[in-house]
């Protein structure tokens, strides 16, 4: 291992870079970069030393050191006094007072987003159904489960209820390609929504989804949208709940 008193050295000492260190710079830059974002690299993988870096790449334990630097302050990484540099816990952040497309809080993270359709049918709605909607008239339902992914790693759970009484057309899109959620902003303008927030623990079908363990805790965010008064969608988004955190913003009221 090299010691933190040794790399400091290297960084403050008077020796400049040549073309070729700094075309190697970039080299090591985004090899890293590239295997992180892709997910081959998870959150917490502890990246090779800098002096197996500098010996992989024939080059100086500066030139490594300047480009683990440049990772850590994007946020990729983090370095440790005397254990080395980490894969970044991505902690992705949802606004509570918005509805936000799943991929872009993805991609906010620097990592690939990726989406699984898991399930799909179509039926008439139950009393649980009525309840999760709002409805007080049984109406066909279309009921889709699917995974969005950050990297290769489950970024959470979508289970999905559409009333097709309201938006009919959801009864014929396979949602193999895009994710409903992401369908019905792009088609059916909500007029108004009611966000519920809970602790809950994932039970074997989420964990499985999820890659947890049965009983991990995780943050459910319960959404239910309407349009012009027309009840359009719930949908359950489960997080595994030490990856995620929820966020209001909001100013004061004003005094009448």
């Amino acid at each position: 291992m090299v010691k933190l008193q040794d790399i400091d050295r290297a960084v403050d000492g008077p020796l400049a870079e040549s073309a070729g260190d700094l075309s190697l710079h970039q080299r090591i830059l985004g090899d890293i970069e590239d295997r992180i974002l892709s997910g081959e690299w998870q959150p917490g993988f502890r990246i090779p030393f800098e002096v197996d870096l500098a010996e992989q790449y024939k080059c100086s334990r500066m030139t490594v050191n300047k480009a683990l630097t440049q990772l850590a302050k994007t946020g990729l990484i983090e370095r440790r006094r005397k254990s080395g540099s980490y894969v970044t816990q991505p902690r992705a952040q949802s606004a509570v007072l918005e509805i936000r497309d799943i991929k872009l809080e993805v991609q906010s993270l620097g990592l690939v987003y990726g989406y699984k359709l898991m399930g799909k049918s179509r039926r008439r709605s139950n009393a649980d159904d009525k309840s999760r909607l709002g409805l007080d008239a049984a109406t066909p339902v279309l009921d889709v489960t699917c995974t969005h992914f950050a990297g290769n790693r489950p970024f959470c759970v979508e289970q999905r209820l559409i009333n097709l009484a309201a938006v009919p057309d959801a009864a014929e899109e396979s949602f193999d390609g895009e994710a409903p959620g992401l369908w019905l902003l792009n088609r059916v303008p909500w007029s108004a929504a009611e966000h519920t927030i809970r602790a809950v623990a994932a039970d074997e079908p989420v964990a499985a989804a999820l890659g947890v363990a049965a009983g991990t805790p995780c943050l459910m965010v319960e959404r239910r949208t309407w349009s012009n008064g027309a009840h359009i969608t719930h949908v359950r988004l489960i997080y595994p709940g030490e990856r995620h955190a929820l966020v209001a913003n909001f100013t004061p009221s004003q005094p009448k």
